[in-house]
């Protein structure tokens, strides 16, 4: 075996597809789970070393021989900003100097962020690029920017990489499930000025593939990327892709206006400030909902790395539609 990769994160849904491509590949494979985990445990051939962000006995023996780290552990909901920090930033800051420390020869760290730490762009067509300064609109999204610039601090001694990717969907994944099942009984809820929206997209094992190469490019040390579909895709798109495959007729179509959309956050923010539990959504989970253009370039991956995400939207949901009744999702 010619390198060995640690994985944070494997046991959610993008690093289980990680791990999958991995398997085939002649490396080995260490993952750092929780000490409470129990999903997702690794094949036999995965090394799994438990334990917590905070424990550096723990990130030593994760990091300590290591060739190449991809770093997807975090959280994507959390009660407030200090709570998404606790599980966004503050395990980046830990991992960072455990690397520092016990891994000076480290060949890469890619860090998968999101387009949440850029915020939207201003138009639904090229979207927001590389160059483009960040101006996230949610906690999550400041968390992971946190997140993204303790990685550039540190980037003259650790080889850091960063990726960025929209909406991911494909196999496993809860989050556009919920969409799926809607359109499934012929209904589409949306927040926001839906016939003007559009977004940016990838299909799970194209974001894979482009955090592979990321990973191994020499050029992208120090670098950061979108990951994301050739083009941007409104909610017309999507539904005409999902139609053959989840076989609805007629589609009733509610879109939810913005001060709505907030009442609802602030009532849901409410809630989960008295249970102490992250809610459903909250006010800034509305803001991120009813922006208009959740749309990044690929620009700059095509043409420094050579990825270009090849899945088409027919292909991708009709791949993941599949999957979900096979498992009995749908």
């Amino acid at each position: 075996m010619t390198e060995t990769i640690l994985v944070t994160g494997s046991t959610g849904f993008i690093g289980a597809r990680v791990l999958k491509r991995l398997e085939g590949e002649d490396v080995r494979v260490r993952v750092f789970l929780r000490p409470e985990s129990t999903g997702g445990e690794p094949l036999e051939s995965v090394e799994a070393v438990r334990g917590r962000f905070d424990d550096p006995e723990a990130l030593r023996q994760a990091v300590a021989g290591v060739d190449r780290i991809v770093h997807l552990a975090g959280v994507t909901k959390a009660a407030d900003e200090a709570a998404f920090d606790a599980g966004n930033v503050e395990p980046m800051r830990n991992l960072l100097a455990a690397v520092r420390e016990h891994n000076p020869g480290l060949k890469r760290f890619v860090l998968v962020s999101s387009l949440a730490a850029a915020g939207p762009a201003r138009e639904g067509t090229q979207g927001v690029r590389e160059s483009d300064e960040s101006r996230p609109v949610s906690a999550y999204g400041r968390s992971k920017l946190r997140a993204e610039r303790l990685c550039m601090e540190v980037a003259e001694s650790v080889p850091v990489t960063i990726v960025r990717p929209p909406a991911v969907y494909g196999p496993g994944d809860r989050d556009v499930l919920q969409v799926f099942q809607m359109l499934a009984r012929g209904l589409l809820v949306s927040a926001g000025r839906s016939g003007r929206q559009r977004f940016s997209m990838i299909y799970v094992d194209d974001l894979v593939q482009g955090i592979m190469v990321a990973a191994r490019s020499e050029h992208a040390s120090g670098q950061t990327y979108y990951l994301t579909s050739a083009q941007s895709w409104s909610w017309d798109d999507v539904i005409a892709a999902a139609r053959p495959a989840l076989g609805f007729g007629r589609l009733r179509r509610i879109s939810l206006p913005k001060p709505l959309v907030y009442l609802i956050g602030a009532a849901g923010g409410l809630v989960g400030a008295l249970t102490g539990k992250p809610p459903l959504i909250n006010r800034d989970k509305a803001n991120e909902l009813t922006q208009d253009y959740w749309v990044c370039s690929p620009d700059k991956a095509a043409c420094e790395l050579g990825f270009t995400a090849g899945t088409t939207l027919d292909e991708g949901i009709a791949k993941t539609v599949e999957w979900y009744r096979e498992k009995g999702w749908l």
